[in-house]
């Protein structure tokens, strides 16, 4: 006797009809064929992420094009040596020596601050960034940042060059309060400095234009940072407790509602520059 084979045999649609099966729809996909993956949508960066990635490609192009901080620095030093000779006299102390490094260091800083949007503005940034899903304030925080760094840079360049070519006393004990006094009077050169900087980027006499704004708006830096940093640079300085109680406590607060009072204004008209 001969096996016979069993074939299957299809299931006729009148037959699943009688029995209760459901007829699976067309294009409808079985739960156990595998789903095509989805495809995720672009997510916009948020504050953090764009902050970092402009503060990043800020950096990225002054160390590649070198084009604001080594200008600054150069500037700085001469004027030193300019003054080294001009004054005819072996150091400087007290008044006149603050009153040498922070105008010294205040026109070095307008080289960097009329460098600040000039890239963005000949190369289409400004474009860019307004199409991008990003919070226009990530793009100043960047900037001032950016500025905060060069002028730190600055700095650690002219300082030392101050103390070598002009200065009479030793500027070690002076250190501390000096880096104090500094790093408000970098804050307020920065938020002043990218308000000054956004609105004279887009005009033609944007070299002409940005000192002319800066330095008017700079003078309270100079003049409290001045008085802050004098008694610092005399020939027998105070300690720095004394100091920190005496005069120069009201010259600090002063810097401090500076810098408060413009990061306010300038956070409150910057996206209007922005857009115009």
């Amino acid at each position: 006797m001969s096996a016979r084979t069993s074939v299957p045999q299809r299931t006729q649609p009148h037959v699943l009809k009688a029995t209760g099966q459901a007829r699976p729809l067309a294009g409808a996909r079985s739960e156990l064929e595998p789903h095509a993956p989805t495809a995720n949508p672009r997510v916009a960066p948020g504050f953090g992420g764009a902050l970092r990635a402009l503060l990043r490609k800020e950096l990225l192009v002054e160390l590649r094009t070198l084009e604001s901080v080594p200008g600054m620095s150069l500037f700085a030093v001469s004027v030193f040596v300019v003054f080294h000779f001009a004054l005819n006299r072996a150091s400087i102390d007290g008044d006149l020596a603050a009153g040498v490094l922070l105008v010294t260091l205040l026109l070095a800083s307008l080289l960097g601050i009329n460098r600040l949007f000039v890239a963005d503005a000949e190369q289409g940034g400004f474009d860019g960034f307004l199409l991008a899903p990003v919070n226009p304030t990530a793009l100043l925080v960047a900037k001032a940042l950016a500025l905060i760094g060069y002028l730190l840079v600055l700095e650690l360049v002219a300082v030392p060059a101050f103390a070598l070519l002009l200065l009479g006393t030793s500027l070690w004990p002076a250190l501390p309060g000096l880096i104090a006094v500094l790093a408000l009077a970098d804050l307020g050169v920065a938020t002043a400095g990218t308000l000054v900087s956004t609105l004279a980027v887009r005009t033609r006499a944007r070299d002409l234009l940005g000192p002319l704004l800066a330095l008017p708006l700079l003078i309270p830096v100079v003049i409290g940072s001045s008085n802050a940093i004098s008694p610092l640079l005399a020939v027998h300085p105070p300690a720095l407790g004394a100091w920190l109680t005496g005069s120069a406590a009201r010259w600090l607060v002063l810097l401090a509602l500076y810098d408060l009072v413009f990061g306010l204004i300038v956070y409150a008209v910057f996206d209007f520059l922005l857009e115009d």
